[in-house]
């Protein structure tokens, strides 16, 4: 990990270059056009430099034997990576070129030299639009010779001074993407551009991460082979700390894996950095498996499963473009099977959430990935904030989902997190951490951990981040984790997956009505239909009491007439002839069950745990207060939400009236006794 002197020291340079190069020719909100894709270029070009002369030597010797064309392979070889630049030349050579002409030629043979998996990162950046702009301004010669300046290392491996000794660090991978990050947060800032939905996650919470998704399963890891996938990869951070770690725990225990990493990403430029790192790692195949679109709507890993998941989705913010995607005009025409199911008799079951937010779609889309098969199933382990807790009504998409986690007993464990831990949001944000192979002691369980508090505070704000879970935190974390039901009851609580659920229902009173015939009613009924108002005024000669007789008389007598009784026709006479009357009669419909009383229909949540079940809540807590209620079992729905606050309040203790008396009488010094007789009344 890059020391924060050397961190530090390289942003800062970051940022001079764009101020020194690209004023006057770019406005700041288009700087990272152009710094982003030198930054990975110059990181690509550093770390090929070693072997550049060893490559072209080659390359003339294939063009000697007639090989013009694919011979990438067999210069990845000379190069030791699994990338190559055949260009003639390297940066540093262009740097000394100062026509521009011939620079702008060079320039871009140089990028036409690269091998074709890093044409596909050139081109997600779009930086061949900007040469000749660079070009005619002057600015392409200037950048090309900041970018090489040797007092900074964008390689992965240290300079060394002639006694071995460090002289400028290596700029590790997570570092890397850390500096991105950072870079596109400051020009954002400089141009009060926001874009909240997506959370470059710090170093200090990967590693959480990576400590929960692979602790707790350390003394089941076998010498096989694992693939570890991320859906919203980002630049790649989540991946190479989640494979450190592992490979870590697995030499503890003397195990020999092989880790596959997997990654999708649909911003053009965290795409690029993690297809980039991939290849500077030395990780060929496994660059091949960062693929770029929508997770939501162009899933790029259909069909396959996961051993590990680990994410941090953009939320907040809207998916409706996937809906074109998909080419659906609105949510309930998408029939992908990660998020409409088979369930519960319900062959449409959907996860489908509220348009402006897909967190819970990513985490549908892990639940789908998870294997069922093997020792340890699969492990999830995502970046939520509060709103997956609890957003939806029973019934709709978010829900859903809740209720499948947990009906299938998946969800292990919710960590809240600090506020501010982020560099572009300070709101709070919770792990979720889910397995489909459940330890036995967590069976049926939940565990809730509120590490809120458990943080320390940056010496200088990044962004919106003040704090951070260092090593000997994220320690007692993990510990309040596995310890489970013998954690600290302050900052650890245990459920069973029920005491989540509830049921939410309408309840209903029956519709009473009461007879009132009146003079301007009929003559309203004779204006409407006067064929039906002789057979009312007939009808009532006989019956003017009870709507149900009254009702059941007239429609036997538009029978024997062979006329016909509408549904507009029955609602204007019920209208017109009664009035709502809580002494009225129970009106029934043509099963002879009572009908409710649109308007003071109600509804109400219902605990699962409910001792009794529905049956004694209606007993229990209805009744007694509204003697003829029922539930209309049609609306029943099934929802399960979660509350920190509900488990984990403090409410903030009462200062004492002594004290507050004593702060009176000082106040009371400065204003001549006017308080006196107030105090006196107190005490």
């Amino acid at each position: 990990m890059l020391s924060n002197t050397s961190y530090n020291a390289l942003k800062s340079f970051i940022w001079g270059i764009a101020n020194d190069c690209l004023v006057d020719v770019y406005d700041l909100g288009d700087y990272r056009k152009i710094i982003l894709p030198m930054f990975v270029i110059r990181r690509l070009d550093a770390v090929l430099e070693e072997k550049h002369e060893e490559v072209i030597k080659k390359k003339k010797e294939l063009i000697n034997l007639g090989v013009k064309d694919n011979m990438d392979a067999a210069l990845f070889q000379v190069a030791g990576q699994n990338f190559v630049n055949k260009a003639d030349f390297t940066l540093k050579d262009l740097k000394g070129v100062s026509r521009s002409k011939t620079l702008k030629d060079d320039f871009i043979a140089y990028l036409d030299g690269f091998s074709s998996n890093v044409q596909v990162i050139i081109d997600k950046f779009h930086i061949r639009n900007e040469i000749e702009r660079l070009s005619q301004q002057d600015r392409l010669g200037m950048l090309i010779e900041k970018f090489v300046d040797p007092k900074y290392n964008f390689n992965n491996k240290p300079v060394l001074n002639e006694d071995g000794t460090v002289k400028i660090e290596a700029l590790d991978n997570h570092s890397m993407g850390t500096l991105f990050e950072e870079v596109i947060r400051m020009f954002n800032e400089e141009t009060n551009v926001t874009d909240a939905g997506r959370h470059f996650t710090p170093r200090d919470i990967v590693e959480l991460i990576a400590d929960l998704a692979f602790i707790p399963i350390q003394d089941k890891i076998d010498s096989t082979s694992y693939r570890i996938y991320d859906g919203a990869a980002g630049t790649g951070g989540m991946l190479t700390v989640g494979e450190q770690r592992i490979l870590e725990l697995a030499r503890k225990i003397d195990k020999n894996v092989n880790i596959n990493l997997f990654g999708q990403e649909n911003s053009d430029e965290t795409y690029a950095i993690a297809k980039a790192d991939m290849l500077v790692k030395g990780e060929g195949i496994q660059a091949d498996n960062i693929r770029f679109g929508s997770t939501i709507s162009q899933d790029r890993f259909a069909g396959e499963t996961f051993d590990f998941m680990l994410s941090n989705p953009p939320f907040g913010t809207a998916w409706r473009s996937d809906l074109k995607t998909y080419g659906v005009n609105k949510k309930e025409e998408i029939i992908d099977s990660r998020f409409v199911i088979n369930y519960d008799e319900n062959p449409s079951f959907s996860f489908l959430p509220d348009i402006g937010d897909p967190q819970m779609l990513f985490l549908a889309n892990n639940i789908s990935k998870m294997k069922t098969e093997t020792r340890l199933g699969s492990r999830i382990v995502e970046v939520h904030n509060g709103s997956s807790l609890f957003t939806g009504r029973a019934g709709q998409g978010a829900s859903n989902l809740r209720r499948y986690i947990f009906e299938q007993d998946l969800l292990e464990a919710i960590v809240a997190l600090p506020e501010n831990l982020f560099y572009n949001t300070g709101i709070g944000t919770y792990l979720w951490i889910l397995s489909n192979k459940k330890e036995d002691r967590r069976k049926g369980k939940v565990q809730l951990i509120d590490a809120r508090n458990m943080k320390e505070a940056l010496r200088k704000n990044l962004g919106s981040k003040n704090c951070e879970i260092p090593g000997d935190i994220r320690k007692e974390i993990v510990k309040l984790y596995l310890d489970f039901d013998k954690a600290d009851k302050e900052k650890s609580l245990v459920f069973d997956n029920k005491d989540f659920g509830h049921i939410a229902i309408d309840v209903l009173v029956p519709l009473r009505l009461k007879m009132l015939v009146s003079d301007e009613a009929l003559n309203s009924l004779k204006d409407f239909d006067k064929s039906l108002y002789e057979i009312v005024v007939k009808v009532l000669e006989i019956e003017s009491s009870s709507f149900n007789n009254f009702m059941q008389l007239v429609e036997e007598e538009v029978k024997s007439s062979k006329l016909k009784l509408p549904a507009k026709a029955k609602r204007l006479i019920r209208d017109l002839l009664t009035q709502v009357s809580e002494d009225g009669e129970i009106v029934l419909d043509s099963k002879g069950n009572p009908e409710s009383n649109k308007e003071l229909k109600d509804s109400e949540i219902i605990p699962l745990n409910y001792e009794g079940g529905i049956e004694a809540y209606l007993e229990n807590e209805i009744l007694p207060y509204k003697k003829d209620a029922f539930f209309d079992m049609k609306s029943k729905q099934i929802g399960y939400e979660i509350s920190f606050t509900k488990y984990f309040y403090k409410p903030k203790e009462l200062r004492n009236i002594d004290e507050i008396i004593k702060d009176i009488e000082e106040i009371e010094k400065n204003t001549k006794g006017l308080l006196s007789s107030i105090l006196e009344g107190i005490r």
